[in-house]
């Protein structure tokens, strides 16, 4: 099975299979922001969060050890965090879907070429640069008050008072760079340039075919 790839297009589809998993990964999962809160750790990511206070018998407050999602996309503490949720998310979605089809040009011939890996590059830089943007702005969500009462109440936009960074902010920044700066720049060897054989004989066959069909619907 002949690959579309060179051998430096295989490297750039491992890459961006790594990249892509390892940013959505990390959007996913709620340890982007690490606290604590009524004597519990509390973790958050932009649209999740683990562990978080409910009122008991007797109007006290108790914390629920479990991990899950805010009830509605208005319920996440700050805009901010909404538009880091959305901007993420785009920027993930597209890196996954130009991984896939690198993944799928290992298998496929004449599936990539050369100009379609740059335009596929130029995709990994917009995703990557929308997952940037995403942790540039987690840090404006820092002074809600959600945030503030699991910070020691001294957090604030770029402070983050008692709080620290996850490792999942980490990674999904590390793989965003790594998407705009490596994977983008090895795209632009990672497509196969067409034979003109090849190319001739693609067309002559597209060619031929589309001639048959309108033969045939010609036909009475």
């Amino acid at each position: 099975m002949r690959s579309s790839l060179t051998l430096v297009g295989t490297l750039w589809a491992f890459l961006s299979l790594v990249t892509a998993v390892a940013s959505s990964t990390s959007y996913f999962l709620p340890y982007w922001l690490f606290g604590s809160q009524l004597g519990k750790p509390v973790s958050f990511s932009t649209f999740r969060r683990c562990n978080y206070p409910v009122r008991g018998e007797g109007q006290s407050l108790i914390m629920v050890e479990e991990c899950g999602r805010y009830a509605s996309f208005s319920a996440i503490p700050s805009l901010a965090w909404q538009m880091c949720t959305v901007v993420t998310g785009a920027g993930c979605a597209l890196l996954l879907l130009v991984a896939l089809a690198a993944v799928l040009g290992c298998c496929m011939e004449e599936l990539i070429s050369r100009m379609m890996g740059r335009c596929m590059g130029a995709a990994q830089f917009v995703g990557g640069l929308l997952i940037s943007s995403g942790c540039a702005l987690y840090p404006l969500g820092w002074n809600s008050p959600e945030i503030m009462q699991t910070c020691g109440n001294v957090s604030s936009q770029f402070q983050l008072g008692t709080c620290q960074l996850g490792w999942a902010y980490y990674c999904a920044g590390g793989g965003a760079a790594a998407a705009m700066l490596i994977c983008t720049w090895l795209s632009c060897f990672a497509g196969r340039n067409p034979k003109p054989v090849m190319l001739v004989e693609s067309i002559m066959k597209n060619t031929n075919s589309y001639t048959m069909e309108f033969d045939h619907c010609l036909k009475p």
